[in-house]
């Protein structure tokens, strides 16, 4: 059973269950909490579960933790806060590299990270003291993880589930639809607690999900009312009716979760695209299905 958690200090080996550890990397942010978490499963063999950005001394805490006995260094996706310390840690371990990598490259990946085996849905990493299922998860990202371990019936969740805040949604690999299906596969998993890469162990899943598909349905309103309100209007246009309750200084990065919105409709025919000058993110126009003008002679 998960153990009762304290404050998160980065670099502190935390022991979160008899066969979970967690190291918490120095590089905490408003896009990342208190840094990204990188978990040790198991003792007499350990995996290494999103061993972090390319860090000194996160990567000599992971060594020093495992003692020698890495055998697999595992990420949920290949951002580049979550897998480039892989590198270091297998050339000194002689690890194996287990993920998905994403193609094409959406200029948003950690190039660094190469397979030894690109991993798929329902497969199992078994160690001495557990075994470890991949349950793919698209939705933040096209090539996104998450671990189920068996014995202790904990979810190691990568940026599909943070603690307090509900994860960007990256377009055009990452899908609102598939993160929303992606919930409702992991619902169907006896989960016990959720080990997040960024906070603190989450003990109630069922909440947890609930509040995340909660969260999304207020926001996809507010992203109709916006449309229904300004008519035919470009991303920019909406960003700041649909996320006035969020600080502007993030609106840099909730434009790409506003895009996945307007692409959800979109694939729902509840809205559409309609001809602009350029094609650049954020400069077309769109406007709720009920509200498409008649086509013009000009727009031929």
């Amino acid at each position: 059973m998960p153990i009762p958690e304290s404050s998160i200090v980065a670099g502190q080996v935390y022991n979160l269950s008899p066969l979970v550890r967690r190291i918490t990397a120095p590089n905490g942010g408003r896009m990342t909490g208190p840094g990204t978490n990188t978990y040790l499963v198991g003792h007499e063999e350990v995996a290494v579960i999103d061993p972090g950005p390319l860090i000194d001394s996160h990567v000599e805490a992971i060594l020093a933790a495992a003692e020698g006995r890495i055998r697999w260094v595992i990420v949920t996706h290949t951002h580049p806060d979550h897998s480039p310390a892989a590198r270091a840690i297998i050339d000194a371990t002689g690890a194996r590299a287990i993920g998905c990598l994403l193609h094409p490259d959406d200029g948003h990946q950690d190039t660094t990270f190469v397979v030894d085996h690109d991993v798929t849905h329902g497969e199992t990493i078994v160690g001495a003291e557990f075994t470890l299922e991949a349950i793919f998860t698209p939705g933040h990202i096209g090539n996104h993880f998450c671990y189920f371990l068996h014995e202790e019936h904990l979810l190691f969740a990568g940026d599909h589930i943070m603690e307090g805040v509900s994860v960007i949604i990256i377009p055009p690999t990452g899908d609102l639809k598939d993160f929303l299906d992606s919930l409702a596969l992991l619902r169907q998993y006896p989960l016990s607690a959720i080990a997040p890469a960024h906070g603190h162990l989450l003990n109630d899943p069922d909440y947890e999900i609930s509040k995340l598909i909660k969260h999304r349905q207020y926001r996809e309103q507010k992203v109709i009312s916006a449309m229904k309100a300004l008519g035919e209007a470009s991303l920019d246009r909406l960003l700041p009716l649909v996320y006035d309750d969020v600080d502007p200084e993030l609106h840099k990065v909730a434009r790409f979760s506003l895009w996945a919105h307007l692409l959800k409709l979109e694939r729902e025919c509840r809205a559409v695209k309609t001809i602009a000058s350029h094609w650049a993110f954020g400069e077309e126009q769109w406007v709720l299905r009920d509200g498409v003008p008649s086509l013009r002679e000009s727009d031929l």
